[in-house]
């Protein structure tokens, strides 16, 4: 699994297009790639499957959170191994979906969840792993959570804050908190 300090993977991928346009059945899809928004943070969550039931509490959540990420400079992209057909069906029958402010990327050939070591070798689909990738495409934080437990948004954005800092950050510290300062 790729970690802190490695380059986050080259791809490009068919994604649902965010907000109102990804339920626009004419034109709801855009293609992403590792270039797009560049020069900005990125979070990069996985999800297992699209029409499950721990999956979209996650991305509601994310997407609830994201004008807190636009505020740091911060873009957010959803993964699953489902196809782009998939993931506007799901959000056009997913009642809480249909407001989604982030796009749904389609991993189906599985490259993008490989070469970041996260296909759980059981089910053959994507673990609950969350990346931050800073504007140099490196990996700054890295999480993965069990198929069963999903993950809290708040968390990953708080990580952010404090690699935004570039301060020492203490247990529990939150955006505002002092940061250490060692003894000279």
């Amino acid at each position: 699994m790729l970690t802190v300090g490695d380059t986050f993977p080259s791809f490009k991928l068919k994604a649902a297009k965010a907000g109102p346009e990804g339920l626009n059945l004419k034109d709801p899809f855009v293609e992403i790639s590792n270039e797009s928004d560049a020069g900005q943070w990125k979070v990069v969550f996985f999800w297992p499957k699209d029409f499950t039931f721990v999956c979209p509490t996650e991305i509601v959540a994310f997407s609830k959170m994201t004008r807190d990420f636009k505020d740091r400079d911060t873009v957010i992209y959803g993964v699953s191994t489902d196809n782009e057909f998939v993931h506007v069906n799901w959000r056009l029958n997913h009642a809480e979906l249909k407001t989604l402010e982030i796009p749904m990327l389609a991993d189906i050939k599985r490259e993008l969840s490989a070469a970041c070591g996260i296909l759980d070798k059981n089910e053959g689909v994507a673990l609950r792993a969350t990346f931050i990738v800073d504007p140099d495409g490196i990996i700054r934080f890295v999480s993965v959570n069990d198929l069963s437990v999903g993950r809290n948004p708040a968390e990953v954005l708080r990580v952010l804050d404090a690699l935004q800092s570039d301060e020492l950050c203490p247990c529990n510290w939150n955006k505002g908190d002092d940061f250490l300062k060692p003894a000279a």
